[in-house]
């Protein structure tokens, strides 16, 4: 059994970063030494000393094939502890680091899904790395904790509302985020006001809500301009909070609410054949409003279940 002194020796020029109490090595490294020095201790495989998440890699998957892009750089760093195994040794003189080339080098603290994306990328790429040297279990454990619950990630809404800067929208998206952008802008929006771009608000229609809303939807107005679709969402909605208000649902922000109202639209348009004015979608929907049971929208706790009801009553006493 070799010692590991026998074991290839590798070096790297490193910066050596002390915060506070704490001290650490930055540096960068090709993701293949990464892959073959870096594990995990997944609580699952190892539930007394383990503290990770069990691997996805289906997102390994999605990371080796957007570096394998070529146009792609993930430039956050991979967080490491040194194991005793690696006997990882600092030359200040030099600024290098140099270890002993290992399977369990490196305990992954933060970045598990990026080193093992590196690994099934056909591309080799260099990786910037923090290597903690010295922690105990404990130590170690405490720090994974503080990465996953200091950081804040960005919030969805803000990310959607910033997808159009990248170009990253697709057609849907760029759909959803032009009619939310119109109702959050126009003077004559029934939403004005109660819209939130880029955050969760209490009492306001985030554009995750939104989108969800007009996906399922969307394919009903085919070529229609967005201007047009708008507009009938609209006076389809004006409608619709007058008559919950006097139904006595005073918002319709809350978002399983906003969901089911835009589902009823397209059964609402059929009974309307075309004619998208108030008048006529007053004429369709007053005996649905005398239907609607208040209690049963309220205590609702799905999307399905305010929807089966809004059928109901839509469908209640139809004749041909």
């Amino acid at each position: 059994m070799p010692t590991n002194k026998e074991f290839k020796r590798l070096s790297y020029t490193c910066s050596l970063i002390t915060q506070g109490d704490s001290k650490f090595y930055s540096l960068s490294m090709p993701s293949e030494v990464l892959a073959e020095t870096c594990f995990v201790s997944a609580r699952d495989d190892d539930p007394q000393e383990g503290f990770q998440r069990v691997l996805d890699e289906h997102r390994a998957q999605e990371i080796a094939d957007y570096i394998d892009k070529g146009t792609s750089s993930i430039p956050t760093a991979i967080i490491l502890s040194a194991q005793k195994e690696a006997e990882l040794n600092y030359s200040s003189k030099n600024r290098t680091i140099e270890f002993s080339c290992i399977s369990k080098a490196f305990l992954i603290i933060d970045g598990q899904h990026r080193v093992f994306g590196f690994s099934l990328a056909e591309t080799s790429v260099r990786v910037p790395v923090i290597i903690y040297n010295g922690l105990a279990r404990k130590e170690e454990t405490r720090l994974f904790i503080d990465i996953n619950t200091k950081q804040r990630p960005v919030p969805t809404e803000l990310l959607l509302d910033i997808k159009s800067l990248a170009e990253y929208e697709n057609d849907i998206e760029t759909i959803c985020r032009e009619i939310f952008d119109l109702f959050n802008t126009s003077t004559d929006s029934c939403l004005l006001g109660l819209l939130s771009s880029t955050s969760k608000t209490k009492g306001k229609i985030t554009r995750v809500t939104f989108n969800a809303a007009i996906k399922p939807i969307y394919d009903i107005f085919g070529k229609r301009e967005l201007s047009e679709v708008y507009q009938f969402l609209n006076l389809y909605l004006i409608v619709m909070i007058n008559g919950m208000k006097k139904r006595g649902v005073s918002s319709i922000t809350k978002p399983i609410l906003f969901r089911a109202i835009m589902q009823l639209f397209p059964p609402v348009a059929r009974l309307v054949n075309g004619e998208y004015e108030i008048e006529n979608f007053n004429s369709v929907l007053d005996a649905f409003f005398s239907r609607l049971s208040i209690k049963k929208i309220e205590s609702a706790k799905s999307i399905k279940a305010i929807n089966d009801h809004f059928i109901e009553c839509l469908n209640k006493g139809f004749v041909l």
